[in-house]
């Protein structure tokens, strides 16, 4: 299923960026920052354009998949590089953070793509120097946002998004069919048999919630929710594009380890909420891609980096369960992406229990050495706070990429956990791995502090805890 959207390091301010306004709410464009963005735009229009000549002659296969990825990604940019720069003198600062960190991280997701499905030396060439100079503008862009305030959130007004109504609550707590707008049903006894038919036959950019209940059954299909699907909810019968809810629901791919990377979902959406659902896999399970995400009851599974990619994602109350992999590998939970320090990205785990699924248990869970994590990109962000961390993991906690990549420059901590995988005395000693015991530094990635959760999270009628418990 693929979902689309819609502590940094701050940089000293020189005296000619934008700055925050006297109440603190929100940030004033420099002429600089705007100029950026424009010539960001103007590059992506033309990167976009080469692009689509090629998908004409691809054919079909995996090539033709990474080019249509592709061409997605540059337009998510292009959306929000477009609400930065639209919002002018109104934009708050962590919006507009989220915004261009998204932003910088979708080109390289569209070069990774397109090397994995073997794009000849041609198309990389004429593709990725294009590719690299929006990177490069963006970064600029994101600099200046980092510098001048992108972290004041205490000092913003009170207020909810405008994608989130106080319905969303009264329709999780309905019944599914007296909430729904379609049913999904394999028996026919719905409006459609497949999620798929009832995801394309939605309303685009609809102003309201749209609501699809999917009854009971296994759905074998991929399901791709683009960005102009605005405003919808899935709802389930229980576990077993802005503003995107999901709630009740099991998403799983049935590759197994012997395929290696299999992704289940892989979600874009801004202030996304996903509620009581379990994500199966093995290798790379949960792609969390980017914008800002809250995970809550839910169940995840997997092997090598199955949560991975480069969000701003809170995971709470939730079972983080690692499965048997292939003979030869090591099991990692985490694989966050961050590759600027400027980007207010990174993964948080708070109150879940970190313990071995069934076939690992059956197998030894020393059969399998196990970690919290390794750095995929420079700046990988991660931490597990005030959660159960079972036996399965290594007493060093976290494994290194390659050789002593990014271990001076990640941010991976540890807060008040317990259980017997949680000693911090075997673990790494690596410059970036924090054994945090300031609570102040801690309440930095809770869900009211990393991803503005008391903004828009009460809306859903979602529950959730705001801060730390200790």
């Amino acid at each position: 299923m693929c979902l689309e959207p819609q502590c940094t390091t701050p940089t000293k301010d020189p005296g000619h960026l934008g700055k925050p306004s006297q109440a603190g709410s929100y940030f004033v464009p420099s002429p600089s920052f705007v100029s950026t963005l424009k010539s960001t735009l103007e590059q992506l229009s033309k990167l976009t354009s080469l692009v689509s000549s090629f998908s004409r002659h691809v054919g079909g296969g995996r090539l033709s998949f990474a080019v249509d990825d592709c061409l997605d990604l540059l337009d998510l940019s292009f959306d929000e590089l477009t609400w930065a720069l639209s919002v002018g003198g109104k934009g708050k600062p962590s919006d507009l953070h989220s915004w261009m960190s998204a932003a910088l991280g979708n080109q390289d997701t569209c070069k990774e793509s397109l090397s994995d499905a073997g794009a000849g030396r041609f198309i990389a060439k004429l593709v990725f120097s294009g590719l690299d100079r929006v990177t490069s503008l963006v970064s600029d862009g994101l600099r200046e946002i980092a510098g001048a305030g992108g972290k004041q959130r205490r000092l913003m007004g009170p207020g909810i998004p405008d994608w989130v109504s106080a319905q969303d609550g009264r329709l999780l707590l309905a019944g599914q069919r007296q909430a729904a707008d379609v049913v999904v049903a394999k028996d026919g006894t719905g409006n459609y048999t497949t999620v798929a038919a009832a995801v394309e036959a939605a309303p685009t950019e609809s102003g309201r919630r749209y609501v699809i209940y999917v009854t009971k059954g296994v759905y074998r299909e991929n399901v791709e929710i683009k960005k102009g699907k605005w405003n919808l909810m899935l709802i389930g019968d229980g576990m077993g594009q802005t503003g995107f809810i999901c709630r009740d629901l099991t998403v799983e791919n049935t590759a197994g380890p012997v395929k290696h990377q299999a992704v289940a979902l892989r979600s874009d959406s801004d202030l996304s909420v996903f509620y009581g659902c379990e994500f199966a896999g093995y290798q790379d399970t949960l792609y969390a891609h980017s914008l800002r995400q809250f995970f809550r009851d839910c169940y995840i599974s997997g092997s090598v980096d199955f949560i991975f990619g480069n969000a701003a994602a809170v995971f709470q109350n939730s079972q983080i369960l690692s499965r048997r992999p292939l003979q030869e590998q090591k099991n990692t939970i985490t694989a966050q992406g961050r590759k600027d320090p400027n980007q207010n990205t990174g993964f948080s785990f708070h109150l879940c229990n970190v313990s071995a699924a069934a076939d690992l248990v059956w197998a030894g869970t020393n059969s399998t050495a196990t970690y919290l994590g390794r750095p995929w990109k420079q700046y990988s962000r991660a931490v597990f706070m005030e959660s159960n961390i079972g036996p399965v993991i290594r007493e060093e906690g976290w494994l290194p990429w390659a050789g002593d990549f990014a271990i001076e420059t990640l941010f991976y901590g540890e807060y008040m956990n317990t259980g017997p995988g949680s000693g911090l005395a075997g673990r790494v000693k690596w410059p970036g791995f924090h054994a945090m015991r300031d609570k102040v530094e801690a309440a930095n990635f809770t869900v009211a502090e990393f991803i503005d959760g008391n903004l828009w999270i009460p809306a859903t009628g979602v529950k959730y805890t705001a801060g730390l418990t200790v």
